[in-house]
């Protein structure tokens, strides 16, 4: 009489794990996710980390490309001081138009070749940017040094 309602009880007691007697193989379980639907949040602003930069061409003999050398400030990894690293980019120039020593904006684009997948775009100068925007006159007055006597 103990030994059936022993065994009843075990015949009721289920195992929790799949794995006990091998029912469920490795291959048939998926990675736990932890974003089911895999589009992002709608409030989550998109991160368009490095799709312009700008930097200096310092070869353009190649037909419709420049070699482009960026330079950024970035810590080291021992001592932690802002030390500069310099990358160069090939980037498609169509018309042929930049020269050594032109300061150009490089825009991410779809690949162009195996090394290239960037657009030279020219810069307009700081010079230019000021006199186009009005740099001379302050809030729209002019200054005292060119206020006539």
């Amino acid at each position: 009489m103990i030994t059936s309602s022993l065994t009843s009880s075990l015949q009721a007691l289920k195992l929790s794990s799949p794995f006990a007697h091998g029912s469920t193989p490795l291959s048939s379980l998926s990675k736990p996710n932890s974003f089911p639907n895999h589009r992002m949040p709608a409030l989550v602003p998109v991160i368009r980390a490095m799709k312009t930069m700008q930097g200096r061409v310092v070869c353009a003999t190649s037909d419709k490309t420049v070699a482009v050398e960026v330079v950024r400030l970035a810590p080291h990894p021992k001592y932690k001081r802002r030390v500069r690293m310099k990358k160069k980019y090939q980037a498609h120039d169509p018309d042929n138009q930049f020269k050594v020593g032109d300061v150009v904006r490089l825009e991410k684009s779809r690949p162009i070749s195996k090394t290239k997948s960037f657009v030279a775009l020219p810069v307009i100068a700081r010079a230019a940017r000021k006199a186009e925007a009005g740099g001379d006159e302050l809030l729209g007055l002019p200054l005292e040094s060119q206020q006539p006597a």
